[in-house]
């Protein structure tokens, strides 16, 4: 970043960014994690202006309108979003700072409620679907009936990988007594005429030969689906400018 960069005076970097619009989600890492090098291994390579936007994640100063039309400023402060959301997904599985930190924002239900009506707006925690940077936004788990949604603020410019995808099940392990999930005992049975339909199981068919598959993450080959559908909108929308 060059050296004649104005700030305007404020919080620092991780809280203007923290209280962006949209990034609830978000948790403020605790700048001594992010200055010891064993929490960043394996960061450096995967960034370009690696060095800058570290020093621009650690700032005490906060950008202003004249660096946010700078477009080298543009280029570090992109890098400097990946790069804290990847720190972050670090961050907020550590044992006591940032596991605590992300209970209270799942107690207050800053993460939203389960869509699923049986659920009875079961807070639900945010996950990402892969470990990989620009292949999926961040999407909600619900720890009671164990499903993953998209979030009902869809939260555009959060990538999942800010969270990665062992998050939810962490959190749980450690906090299984104090967030005391309800068991998810009710289930939605599809009628007709009072009649329950055949091989029906909630919004599914039922095949008792077939089991559905189980999945965790986006597999290689689904990356591959996605990456070649996120490069299809890109060229649509460089198209329609």
């Amino acid at each position: 970043m060059s050296g004649d960069s104005s700030y305007s005076e404020g919080a620092g970097w991780i809280q203007w960014f923290c209280n962006m619009e949209d990034h609830q989600f978000l948790c403020e890492v605790d700048s001594d994690f992010i200055r010891d090098n064993f929490n960043l291994y394996g960061l450096k390579s995967k960034f370009n202006f690696y060095n800058e936007a570290l020093d621009l994640i650690l700032s005490s100063e906060t950008p202003d309108d004249e660096d946010l039309e700078d477009e080298r400023f543009l280029e570090v402060y992109q890098e400097a979003t990946d790069l804290y959301g990847l720190i972050h997904a670090r961050f907020i599985i550590t044992a006591k700072a940032g596991l605590a930190l992300m209970k209270d924002k799942f107690l207050s239900g800053k993460f939203g409620a389960c869509p699923r009506v049986l659920c009875d707006r079961s807070n639900v925690l945010p996950v990402g679907m892969s470990e990989e940077l620009r292949t999926s936004r961040v999407k909600v788990f619900c720890p009671r009936c164990e499903e993953v949604y998209i979030p009902k603020k869809k939260c555009p410019d959060v990538d999942g990988a800010y969270f990665g995808c062992s998050f939810p099940s962490i959190f749980i392990m450690n906090f299984v007594q104090e967030i005391q999930i309800a068991p998810n005992s009710q289930q939605y049975v599809p009628r007709i005429f009072g009649f329950r339909v055949y091989k029906k199981k909630g919004s599914r068919y039922q095949d008792t030969l077939q089991k559905p598959a189980e999945i965790t993450h986006y597999s290689e080959e689904q990356l591959k689906k996605l990456r070649g559908k996120n490069e299809q909108q890109s060229k649509e929308d460089y198209v329609q400018k």
